[in-house]
């Protein structure tokens, strides 16, 4: 009996530990739907702690859509219930679509259960998106960089004339000419300077990540108009991880800077924290992941650019580059992160997730 009894203990341990480290979220609700059980994928993608979430009902975690009936139904019948492509929101008010299978089982006590196994149905699509739309953004990489050499090289030749031709003219107003030319030479260099972002490899060291938002809030407070609200909601508990300063300033800074400008410097921009455990980046699993969430209150993304808008020369401003974006991605990219997003009029969220050690 006592290796019966002991041989039992360590066969639920295990069972437990797998449930924990599953990819797949894993939530238990009894017979009055009430959630009793999740692991950490699943504290993951509702964005929300186990201590939180256990004993609410399925209408209070996941609010008014298909889940609570699909899961009564299951109750009901006793039948596996399948629901795909299924809208949610979290608690950190994003909205992603999930696939659920939800199967009744007994607790041994005689009381009815029903377990939910919960994807994001997102996710694979969004890695397979990714693959393309980082190949492809390679060849356009290439192609960019190509025209920004074969723009540059005359441009010093184009301002050292101009400067030549100011000194030979008298009249001030003619020289206004020549001082455009010299400005726009200017304006054009910088711009193929940002076509021409460096592809050396990112300089780890070890990066407290609220000292560099913290840099970046400084430097988006110092350029922009006061009437913008800068909130910030850091977890003060997140390690440092492995990263590149420079490179992750810039990421941030484009970031917010696109949040700012569209609420036109007078909303809110809100820089959030939080540690995310089993969590799949691309094809890789992280026990580690660092949250930051840049939000905006503005109009939200144009439904016209939604689909491209990691794109270089994509922008939703008549007198935007549409290279930020492009470059905070491939920055985010060479730490093994990724960016994702979801947008609604009044609440824009740009999520990029950083791992912490090396994935599996």
């Amino acid at each position: 009996m006592v290796r019966s009894h002991a041989g039992s203990q360590t066969k639920s341990a295990t069972a437990g530990w797998i449930v924990e480290n599953l990819s797949t979220a894993i939530l238990l609700f009894d017979s009055k739907l009430r959630l009793q059980l999740v692991n950490s994928a699943g504290e993951n993608l509702l964005s929300a702690s186990v201590k939180k979430m256990t004993g609410q009902r399925v209408d209070q975690i996941f609010g008014n859509n298909a889940l609570p009936k699909a899961l009564q139904h299951a109750l009901d019948t006793g039948q596996v219930v399948t629901e795909w492509d299924l809208e949610i929101v979290s608690a950190s008010h994003l909205t992603q679509c999930v696939d659920c299978t939800l199967t009744p089982c007994g607790n041994g006590q005689g009381d009815a259960n029903v377990l939910v196994e919960m994807s994001n149905s997102d996710g694979l699509r969004r890695i397979l998106r990714d693959e393309a739309a980082l190949g492809q953004q390679n060849v356009l990489r290439t192609l960019v960089k190509e025209m920004a050499h074969e723009i540059k090289n005359p441009l010093g030749g184009i301002r050292g004339a101009a400067q030549l031709l100011e000194c030979e003219l008298a009249s001030p107003a003619h020289k206004e000419y020549t001082r455009l030319i010299v400005d726009e030479v200017d304006r054009l260099r910088k711009l193929m300077d940002r076509m021409l972002v460096p592809n050396a490899a990112p300089r780890m060291t070890g990066v407290n990540i609220h000292e560099v938002l913290e840099h970046v809030c400084s430097l988006l407070e110092a350029g922009t108009d006061p009437a913008l609200t800068i909130i910030r909601d850091y977890d003060p508990s997140l390690p440092d991880l492995l990263a590149d300063r420079d490179y992750l300033i810039q990421a941030f800074l484009n970031i917010a800077q696109n949040a700012a400008q569209a609420v036109s410097y007078q909303g809110t921009v809100s820089f959030r924290t939080r540690a995310q455990r089993q969590c799949t980046i691309g094809l890789k699993r992280y026990r580690l992941v660092i949250r930051i969430d840049i939000i905006d209150d503005g109009p939200g993304v144009p439904a016209e650019i939604a689909e491209d808008i990691f794109y270089p020369m994509i922008s939703g401003r008549s007198n935007g580059t549409g290279l930020g974006l492009s470059i905070a991605r491939s920055l985010v990219h060479g730490h093994g992160g990724q960016i994702i997003y979801s947008s609604k009029p009044g609440e824009t969220v740009f999520s990029v997730w950083l791992p912490v050690e090396n994935g599996t």
